[in-house]
């Protein structure tokens, strides 16, 4: 296990929990005896120990007591998640493949590469919202405050580094704000996710990140990272110490980070309806609420009005920013 990992005792208590199998206690509950005794992957577009392991693990023991059968998470990175949600969007629309997906694939991504080669409206099934995201800004522990990071950015720029999941993602974003916001210049280090980017800040090598704050959590409660700033109106209640973007200096620093549930476009309606009452049923379960608290994972209206809607509205939003920033489709 990476530096990054989320600690795995943490999410389940035992090691390899996160990617074994959840097995009920029941077979083929879903419509028609769905999923008839198959294993149904939950594809996660990131490497594994980001926040969105937590998130597919609420839906594997939600899902395992719905339905029964096996729910396997199934970690497809690169490319700003859209390489998993690609798969998913081209995988027959039988139920036997889901998306736990983000808004780094569904509403950011169609502005940062030309060939996207799906379509976040037209393309999948939209089964619902799931959680919103919370971020921090945490850079090796060299660096004490977030003084100390934009005073040493301006006296030297493009020394100071940054990781990211890929370009156009909610971590660059942040960060081509941050520097527009204080008139700093970084040198940008995209990775596959959020783990190896934060194992080159514990090793010294790269400086900072906007991170999820699942993968990160461990590292800074026990000083291994310093959280310098939250772009929340409110501190987190996890890490209560850090301050927010806002009382720094950067009022209206906020992040818009989400995760979601969806199937190929062509779900059969039972099942999506089926899918839809099966993720409240697995929010709503006491293990799930609390692990979302101690993950920073926060509320989002359920459904796929809600979703839909979502990524419509963050789309017109993103295109705005993707402009200003001078990214173009690579």
């Amino acid at each position: 296990m990476s530096r990054g990992d989320i600690p795995r005792r943490a999410l389940l208590g035992g090691a390899g929990a996160l990617v074994a199998p959840c097995n009920a206690r029941a077979q083929g509950k879903g419509p028609d005896g769905w999923p008839n005794g198959r294993s149904v992957s939950l594809v996660i577009p990131f490497t594994p120990g980001g926040g969105t392991d937590v998130v597919a693990r609420i839906l594997q023991e939600g899902f395992g007591e719905s339905f029964g059968g096996n729910f396997v998470m199934e970690h497809k990175p690169g490319a700003t998640a859209t390489v998993g949600a690609r798969h998913v969007a081209r995988a027959r629309p039988d139920g036997g493949t889901l998306l736990v997906g983000s808004n780094s694939a569904l509403s950011q991504a169609p502005f940062a590469y030309r060939n996207l080669g799906y379509d976040p409206l037209a393309d999948f099934t939209h089964v619902s919202l799931l959680y919103a995201s919370a971020y921090l800004l945490v850079a090796h522990p060299r660096w004490g405050s977030f003084a100390q990071v934009i005073e040493a950015a301006k006296r030297e720029p493009n020394k100071l580094s940054y990781g990211t999941w890929g370009v156009g993602s909610t971590a660059h974003m942040l960060m081509l704000d941050l520097c527009e916001r204080t008139g700093v210049e970084l040198l940008h280090v995209p990775f596959g996710g959020p783990a190896p980017a934060l194992t080159e800040i514990l090793a010294g090598r790269v400086d900072m990140m906007f991170t999820t704050f699942a993968p990160a959590r461990g590292h800074v409660l026990d000083g291994r990272l310093a959280a310098l700033g939250a772009p929340h109106e409110q501190r987190l209640a996890a890490v209560p110490k850090v301050p927010t973007m806002g009382e720094l200096g950067l009022p209206e620093f906020l992040v818009s980070a989400w995760w979601c549930l969806a199937g190929p476009a062509g779900l059969p309606p039972p099942l999506a309806a089926a899918l839809e009452q099966a993720v409240r049923d697995a929010i709503a379960r006491p293990q799930a609420q609390r692990l979302a608290e101690n993950f920073g994972l926060l509320p989002l209206p359920l459904g796929p009005q809600a979703m839909r809607a979502r990524i419509t509205r963050d789309l017109a939003l993103n295109e705005v920013l993707m402009r200003k920033a001078g990214i173009t489709p690579e």
